[in-house]
Order: C-alpha cells, then sequence, then structure tokens
C-alpha cells in the first residue's frame, strides 16, 4: 500500500522567514510557491536524487488539535556527513533534539528541532546510497 516518501510537510508561522532558512540550508530554491502574489502560504523544494518533496505550510492550515511543540514520528534525510550537517544546522539557529548516534553498519543519525519547532532528521545511510546508485 505504501509506495514511498511523496511530501513531507513542516508547519512554519512564518513561511517567508522558513522558506529562507530552508533555501540558505539546502542551496536550492523552491520549485512551486503559493499563492502566486501576496504572502507566501505554501512552497515546496524537490530535495535529493530522488527529487523528495519539502513542503513548508503557514501553521495557520494546521489541522485543529494539532501538536504544538516537537514531537511523533522523525523524518531523516540522507546526509553524507552527519557530523557536519549537524554542526550548519546548529550554527543556523536549530537546537538539538537527538545527538549524533553512530549504528551498526556503518548508519549514523542526530535530530535538530528547526527554528519553527519542527523535527529535522538527518541520517548516513548506506542503504539510500546503494538504491539512488551513488554508492
Amino acid at each position: 500500500m505504501l509506495r514511498g516518501l511523496a511530501t513531507v510537510n513542516y508547519w512554519v508561522d512564518d513561511v517567508e522567514a522558513a522558506k529562507r532558512w530552508y533555501t540558505e540550508l539546502l542551496g536550492i530554491e523552491p520549485y512551486f510557491e503559493r499563492p502566486i502574489e501576496g504572502p507566501t502560504q505554501y512552497c515546496e523544494f524537490r530535495v535529493g536524487a530522488q527529487q523528495d518533496e519539502l513542503g513548508l505550510i503557514d501553521s495557520a492550515w494546521q489541522p485543529k488539535g494539532a501538536a504544538q511543540i516537537p514531537g511523533g514520528a522523525i523524518i531523516h534525510w540522507h546526509v553524507d556527513d552527519v557530523k557536519a550537517a549537524f554542526e550548519r544546522l546548529l550554527s543556523m539557529g536549530a537546537e538539538e533534539y537527538e545527538p549524533i548516534t553512530e549504528r551498526e553498519a556503518g548508519f549514523a543519525d542526530a535530530s535538530v528541532v528547526d527554528p519553527w519547532g519542527n523535527i529535522l532528521g538527518i541520517q548516513y545511510n548506506p542503504h539510500y546510497l546503494e538504491m539512488s546508485g551513488s554508492a
């Protein structure tokens, strides 16, 4: 039934500021924004070899009863160097959620909370490299 990641969405209370922050982090501009004129309420980036989608949504659109503190699932994005990525995120104002943890078989991960309260996981994942053909 589940065929793969379609879009990861983060709720943000200032889409313009979040768009600038994620543009700096990712090194790319969003490929999609709405509305076209006026303040951005939603924007989307395509990330990595699989062009996974990362969306930033104005928190005014959050479902009623949505959690207001970090928690729940952590989505890990592959990075080639967990330590360097973690340090960069912290230097950009993210806060540590989980420290860098070395796992078996070459895996390593960590996570931060972005300036809008979203958990952003990073991971060195040999399986990702194998599947993307960049091992």
